[in-house]
């Protein structure tokens, strides 16, 4: 297994550390980040901020969207696993009493048949 680690990290890790690295370097000029569009620069609602980190930033905001719509839309999902699971658990006791039941009864008498004389 460890050789796997070593082969994504390789492979997997350090080419998009580098992209990483690259598109920060390529991006660093400072940009102004305005959230009134009506004005340019004079507001308390703008910034002016290097563009990798807006860019990053962005990409953070959309993997935690993405990651909370997909948690929201399994949910169904997870709760049917948790009822299934329950039911099979309580199958399971079941089955198990059942089974030491069986194994502790005597054995069944069976009903004698009668005898004419």
């Amino acid at each position: 297994m460890g050789v796997l680690k070593k082969l994504v990290w390789v492979f997997g890790v350090l080419p998009l550390a580098a992209i990483v690295v690259a598109l920060a370097v390529a991006n660093r000029h400072d940009v102004y980040f305005v959230l009134d569009p009506t004005t340019v620069h004079d507001t308390p609602l703008a910034v002016e901020t290097p563009l990798f980190l807006l860019i990053f930033i962005a990409l953070g905001a959309g993997v935690l969207v993405g990651g909370c719509a997909t948690w929201l839309g399994q949910g169904k999902w997870r709760r049917r696993a948790r009822e299934q699971t329950g039911e099979a658990e309580r199958l399971q006791r079941e089955a198990d009493r059942l089974t030491s039941q069986l194994e502790h009864a005597d054995q069944p008498r069976l009903p004698q048949p009668a005898v004419s004389e």
